[in-house]
């Protein structure tokens, strides 16, 4: 299974935040919105879930 990213970097942030999370799909949609919620104050939602799975990336594996 092909570990996914999501990068807060790639989001626009009035923070500059920085954080990176990676692991299985459902992990990183889950920690992601979590620290949407916490730390961006997002309202956790199916729409913010679905969002946060658009952007994620595939994890580059350096051989």
């Amino acid at each position: 299974m092909t570990r996914k990213v999501a990068d807060c970097r790639k989001f626009p942030s009035e923070t500059n935040c920085s954080l990176t999370i990676s692991g299985e799909e459902e992990e990183v949609v889950r920690a992601a919105s979590e620290h949407a919620v916490s730390v961006h104050g997002h309202t956790d939602s199916l729409d913010l879930r679905a969002q946060i799975r658009e952007m994620l990336e595939d994890e580059k594996v350096s051989a």
